[in-house]
């Protein structure tokens, strides 16, 4: 395993986010993924001029801001890879250090699996799924989303900016999640309405034992329903106080073949086959939702239509 471990760190850095020798390297982690963050800094040591390892305390949300001093030490390093309990994405650290030209891997919550078997997908094939799902998407105004459990969704995405996440950040200032594989989009705030129900897991909670259920009205979870985890979902979203955090801010479909359920959202969002719907903080795709979290459901084998076209049917692309 940790033969394998030092492979894909190596694969990652080297293949995904191409460092060079003369680049210097931040690993930021904590006691939770430590593991794996040291992994990335030992490889990092033989990739490139300088490899500096920072263990910070885990935080408590995704979304959640690191301390300062870790925020203003992401400005100062071309390369700067975050294995950690819970996702810095979304976070005003992320921003500035890209806009000073850091390019950047989030890796929330990643797992040793994961990081050894979505690594050894096909770049290639993962970059072409997920291009050909950007280009259908940027022609559209309306996404409706159906499934067998209930859904019904309807949200408006025009003028909307589409993001691929391929995983692939080789130019200055270019950031996402390492290992990736979706595209995904923040649909117009206020405007999705209906029904949603989760169905394969939650960021921060896990795999779901049942669906949950959430109402959605002018793009605000008014309620939340199921048994045991719609509960947690709750006290996620309201653990911050601030209505914004029940704000519909994402929407994303995953692109990668090798990505498997597992109840960590860094690789379920990525599951091809499946779509996401995330609420609070969207920033950082071209949203205005200002909030410090940012909490992902995954829903399997879903339809979608684009302007009443259905480019899924039952969780398979029709691209």
């Amino acid at each position: 395993m940790k033969k394998e471990l030092m492979k894909s760190s190596i694969v990652a850095l080297r293949d995904y986010l191409g460092l060079k020798e003369y680049e210097t390297l931040l690993v930021i982690t904590d006691e939770v993924e430590k593991t794996i963050g040291q992994a990335l800094f030992e490889a990092g040591k033989s990739l490139c001029k300088e490899s500096v390892y920072v263990e910070m305390k885990s935080r408590e949300v995704n979304g959640q801001e690191p301390p300062q001093q870790i925020a203003e030490l992401m400005r100062m390093f071309d390369v700067v890879v975050c294995p950690t309990a819970k996702s810095l994405t979304h976070t005003n650290a992320r921003r500035e250090a890209v806009k000073y030209g850091a390019r950047i891997a989030t890796m929330p919550g990643i797992q040793l699996s994961t990081m050894i078997r979505c690594l050894s997908a096909d770049s290639e094939k993962v970059v072409k799924t997920t291009m050909a799902v950007k280009l259908a998407l940027e022609s559209g105004k309306e996404i409706k989303v159906i499934s067998k459990n209930g859904t019904n969704l309807k949200m408006n995405i025009e003028g909307r900016k589409i993001i691929p996440s391929t995983g692939v950040l080789r130019n200055k200032g270019e950031s996402g999640n390492l290992p990736s594989g979706e595209v995904y989009l923040a649909p117009v705030e206020g405007t999705t309405n209906g029904t949603i129900v989760f169905d394969g897991s939650i960021a921060g909670i896990g795999k779901l034992k049942y669906p949950v259920k959430v109402i959605i009205k002018d793009g605000y979870a008014e309620k939340i329903t199921g048994k045991g985890e719609a509960n947690k979902l709750k006290k996620l979203l309201s653990s911050v106080n601030n209505k914004d955090a029940f704000a519909v801010a994402e929407f994303g479909i995953g692109t990668n073949y090798k990505a498997k359920i597992i109840g960590q959202i860094l690789e379920d969002e990525k599951v091809l086959g499946t779509i996401h719907l995330a609420f609070g903080n969207n920033l950082s795709m071209g949203g205005v939702l200002d909030v410090p979290i940012h909490i992902d459901g995954l829903l399997k084998q879903p339809t979608v239509l684009l302007d009443d076209v259905v480019i899924m049917d039952k969780g398979v692309l029709s691209i």
